[in-house]
């Protein structure tokens, strides 16, 4: 049985793993900034007969009340296994149609939260000598995903910060992974730009990004691959199958992967005119 925590685990993703986190046995702490949701998916996870599952309050901009979220589970259950740094927002909208509230706001919840999470976790994980940390980023760390750039930086830098760590993690017993999925249908894409300047791609994105992607993938789907990721110790957990096939493709080409954008948007473009 491991000690866990989610963060954004109110609906999603982040739901998702939690849940399969306590169907296996495990002890969850949900967290999310709206406690009430967070809280509503403890109390269903708790009717499984299997793990358990608290939910705490947890805005992960603020990094004192993360810092006191991962020590108390600590102090509470005496260690800490795995932590889900998965809190995230979706930003949308061409270069020139974004504010710096919206490169301000991706960079506080994307990466700052991430990094957050990483800078509680760690030092208990150290201090153990075991431990593992899961950071959700996007396949959009991965490729040049555009109408979205400052989502797209921020999970450009997700998965750096990831594999960055993992390399100076491996010595000391701490395991580090990074999700880097493809479209998956959750909130997130129905609520782009929240609290934000609107710009045509705010609000609810899923049309225009079913065009692009037509069948999205489901969060359940995800934390099966996530689950089994952490169970392989993969540094990159890659889903689903067509993400994989993108992310290949930049690699063998990355000229072409830019080309494709560039194509992406002028289709985007043209339906605006």
């Amino acid at each position: 049985m491991s000690i866990a925590i989610v963060t954004g685990g109110a609906s999603g993703i982040g739901r998702a793993i939690a849940t399969s986190l306590v169907a296996r046995g495990d002890t969850v702490v949900v967290t999310d900034i709206d406690e009430a949701g967070a809280r509503k998916v403890a109390d269903r996870l708790n009717t499984l007969g299997r793990g358990k599952a608290s939910a705490a309050a947890l805005d992960v901009t603020d990094p004192g009340a993360v810092t006191g979220v991962y020590q108390g589970v600590r102090a509470e259950h005496g260690r800490l296994d795995l932590v889900f740094n998965n809190a995230g927002i979706a930003i949308g909208g061409l270069a020139e149609e974004l504010t710096l509230d919206h490169w301000d706001r991706a960079i506080d919840i994307n990466l700052k939260g991430v990094v957050h999470g990483v800078h509680a976790a760690y030092p208990i994980m150290l201090e153990q000598g075991a431990g593992h940390i899961v950071n959700t980023a996007s396949l959009a760390g991965l490729v040049p995903m555009p109408v979205g750039i400052p989502y797209t930086a921020t999970k450009h830098a997700v998965v750096g910060l990831s594999l960055g760590l993992r390399a100076e993690a491996a010595g000391r017993g701490v395991k580090v992974s990074v999700v880097c999925p493809s479209f998956v249908d959750t909130p997130l894409l129905a609520n782009v730009n929240p609290g934000l300047p609107e710009t045509p791609m705010s609000g609810d994105a899923k049309d225009d990004i079913a065009k692009a992607s037509p069948r999205l993938y489901t969060a359940e789907k995800l934390a099966r691959d996530v689950m089994r990721g952490v169970r392989r110790n993969q540094a990159l957990i890659v889903a689903p199958t067509h993400g994989r096939a993108a992310w290949r493709g930049v690699r063998l080409n990355p000229a072409l992967a830019v080309r494709a954008a560039q194509f992406a948007v002028g289709r985007i473009r043209a339906d605006k005119n």
